[in-house]
């Protein structure tokens, strides 16, 4: 064989085999189905040529917004997978980025811990409760706040209680006899429990057709167990605010807020992995509507954030958009960095509190601020509006 023929053929191997990574990988980091306007093909953006095709031969599907099927291609030839297409109207959202106070009871009332300090255990436990679980009732009595249960512990007279648990969407039954504490002088079951929370947060939108508003694009969670507290009821008030804890590297920053009245700007309805969501009592919109950006509309480079890091009223601030994961459906979509001078001077970056900052990008909302990274406060996640819109029902599945 000659040194050309050798060459030749080592180079086609070459071709072959990155060809062959090449389709590999898109099949696993691109997703299986695309939001689009009308007749519209999504655009994916790559090094490599990357297309998507309707398929002709395919039937059309009715089921909800996916109404075709698709071919994502390499080159224009090189099938990598298929994918539904759902071709839908371009929503237009109000962007928020003002400050909100977040008050939510929990359905039932969350154990936090079921063994003290010191790491003993108690009758809890022994019951099989863990720390996360929801108690709905205790001897039949719907439960609406921690103190009540307390009350039923107490005037136990350490005779059995029955409860009714609820853990990972599960209910079961569960039986607990309370112990008699001579340190404390009554009976306890070896629970921490809580039954609300509150805090601070972000707008992410408001939709003008129906006053309906999404915010903070990650859930409430309870601090100890790190589990979604489940909505009983809740509102969100509005706040200034007042001061800001600057971020560190090792140690996150915190937005101090101060609540402006008890009474409520908008009832919280869902709080779910992609943040709250709910309607709002009144709807004053400072800022005029703008198209959301669907996740394959979304680039590496600049882009802005609305934030409130000083009284109520959101400003823009420049960022720039690091990483877009299309395939994740987790609320860590896109890798931000805070490039704005002003708001890295005042804050550090990112910190507690901005989360729901829209991100907006070549005039369109795509998304908003998540997470911070604790290394680099500088830096941190956002998730698409796309994700946010779908728990929101403004998109459908």
């Amino acid at each position: 064989m000659s040194r050309f023929t050798k060459r030749a053929a080592c180079f086609l191997a070459a071709v072959c085999a990155f060809i062959f990574s090449a389709v590999g990988y898109f099949d696993v980091t691109l997703p299986d189905s695309f939001y689009v306007s009308g007749d519209d093909l999504p655009q994916i953006g790559s090094a490599l040529s990357l297309s998507v095709s309707i398929d002709s031969a395919a039937p059309a599907v009715s089921d909800g917004d996916i109404d075709s099927e698709a071919s994502v291609m390499l080159f224009g030839a090189i099938p990598i997978k298929k994918a539904e297409i759902k071709h839908t109207k371009t929503p237009y959202l109000v962007p928020g980025g003002s400050p909100i106070g977040i008050k939510l009871l929990t359905d039932g009332v969350v154990v936090v811990a079921t063994e003290d300090s010191s790491g003993r255990k108690g009758p809890a436990a022994d019951a099989g409760i863990e720390a996360g679980d929801t108690i709905i009732s205790a001897n039949g009595e719907v439960l609406s706040s921690s103190n009540r249960l307390a009350e039923i512990i107490m005037n136990s007279h350490g005779e059995k209680i029955s409860l009714l648990v609820r853990r990972d969407g599960k209910e079961f039954p569960a039986s607990v006899t309370p112990e008699f504490s001579d340190s404390e002088g009554t009976y306890k079951a070896g629970l921490w429990i809580k039954d609300s929370s509150a805090g601070v947060g972000t707008l992410t939108y408001t939709d003008p057709s129906s006053g309906s508003f999404g915010a903070l694009g990650h859930p409430i969670s309870d601090g100890d167990t790190g589990k979604i507290l489940p909505l009983g009821s809740g509102e969100i008030v509005d706040v200034t605010v007042t001061g800001c804890d600057k971020g560190r590297p090792g140690r996150p920053g915190e937005l101090i807020g101060t609540f402006l009245s008890g009474l409520a700007c908008g009832t919280i309805k869902k709080n779910c992995e992609q943040g709250i969501f709910g309607r709002l009592n009144y709807f004053g919109a400072s800022r005029e509507p703008i198209p959301i950006a669907f996740k394959t509309e979304i680039e590496p480079g600049p882009a802005v954030i609305l934030a409130t890091v000083d009284g109520s009223t959101p400003k823009e601030y420049s960022v720039n958009i690091e990483k877009v994961a299309l395939v994740s459906q987790d609320t860590k979509n896109m890798v931000i960095k805070v490039t704005d001078p002003e708001l890295l001077r005042a804050t550090g970056g990112i910190v507690q509190g901005m989360s729901g900052s829209p991100i907006i990008q070549n005039g369109k909302l795509c998304g908003a601020v998540t997470h911070v990274f604790v290394s680099d406060p500088s830096m941190g996640y956002g998730i698409f509006i796309e994700n946010m819109l779908i728990e929101g029902k403004i998109l459908e599945r």
